[in-house]
């Protein structure tokens, strides 16, 4: 078998292409796999990492404060759409799968064009432009969040979930003390994503003080790389013992195993991921994403209950803090938060995607 992967742009359209390229290689070990990405992207450099042969293409994004620069986007699409019907033709491929962000839409308009049986995969619980443009050509449509399928015909729609929760659900568990952890405390785990979020972050900083008195706790406190020498430097002198400063972990399924409660923005993954392993959660979602996307996802799991949202214009010191104690005091509060998300999470995203592919 050939598969074309195609998506970029952000972590959240890669890393489910990952999980389902490892889980492919897995169960058919011979399938041939070409990554389609923008040049000198995030994309190029991870299927560089993961030895997953790549070609690049030069495209740009729609600019809807600017519409004058659009006329660089269209040229930019159909010098790599005839690109992508020149490597899809030599390629091959049984199948091409699109896992969101504008440099996946010339590639499945070319091979949707050309006939190719294409999948796209829309992680979030409203879709974007790209998705939504592309829905009417492709041959199936594989979502995230049962309320997006109303937004794609009906016919095409395939529940699967995000292939990165599976990914992360068959984790092997590691030992809690392995990962420098108290058997004896609840352990809190805080992130905003690599990059981390300025304001967020700098209203933990100022809950650490009141968070480290609690002596049964201990808090994981994941700033982004661009932000932690300079928290790093503003809690030094605080004298915290039941704090933990990183800038980054790779292992983040091992850490969401031992995670009593996790605050953390509303991406379509990471909801994907905790919902998978039942993980009661506090939601801040970004404001600074396209069509507020990230609102929504959070807004479709408060109203299962599943979750608690926060917006980051409401949030302060005050009200994070007692949204936190509130949960981790009240063992029955997070259980009902863990029995709710847990629901709604799907264990299988990757064997669902084979299922389509083989079929």
């Amino acid at each position: 078998m050939k598969i074309i992967f195609t998506g970029g742009g952000t972590g959240g359209h890669i890393y489910p292409a990952l999980a389902l390229i490892k889980k492919i290689k897995e169960k058919q070990p011979d399938t041939e796999i070409l990554y389609i990405g923008k040049v000198n992207s995030q994309e190029e450099q991870i299927c560089k990492e993961e030895s997953i042969p790549f070609i690049g293409i030069n495209v740009l994004p729609l600019y809807r404060k600017n519409p004058f620069k659009n006329i660089k986007t269209m040229f930019s699409f159909f010098k790599s759409y005839q690109k992508c019907k020149r490597i899809i033709k030599e390629f091959k491929p049984d199948w091409i799968i699109g896992t969101g962000g504008y440099v996946s839409c010339p590639v499945i308009y070319a091979g949707s064009k050309k006939r190719y049986k294409t999948i796209i995969h829309e992680q979030n619980a409203i879709p974007g432009l790209t998705n939504r443009f592309l829905a009417k050509y492709v041959s199936k449509v594989a979502i995230s969040f049962p309320s997006s399928a109303k937004y794609f015909p009906g016919h095409k729609v395939v529940l699967t979930g995000n292939p990165r929760a599976q990914l992360v659900y068959e984790t092997k568990r590691v030992n809690k003390r392995e990962l420098g952890l108290s058997d004896s405390k609840k352990c809190l785990l805080i992130f905003m994503g690599s990059l981390g979020a300025k304001y967020v972050n700098e209203t933990i900083v100022k809950l650490l003080p009141l968070l480290n008195k609690h002596k049964d706790w201990e808090i994981v406190f994941v700033t982004g790389n661009e932000h932690f020498d300079d928290i790093k430097h503003k809690i030094s002198s605080m004298k915290l013992s039941n704090i933990h400063l990183k800038p980054y972990i790779d292992n983040m399924p091992n850490y969401y195993q031992h995670a009593d409660l996790v605050i953390c923005r509303a991406g379509a993954t990471t909801l994907s991921e905790i919902a998978a392993l039942g993980l009661a959660a506090i939601l801040i979602p970004s404001p600074y994403v396209t069509n507020n996307h990230q609102e929504k996802n959070a807004q479709a799991f408060v109203e299962s209950k599943s979750a608690v949202m926060i917006r980051e214009k409401a949030l302060n010191e005050t009200i994070l803090y007692e949204t936190i104690r509130s949960l981790l005091e009240n063992p029955y509060e997070l259980r009902l938060l863990r029995n709710q998300i847990f629901k709604q999470g799907i264990r299988d995203s990757c064997d669902r995607f084979l299922m389509i592919i083989d079929g």
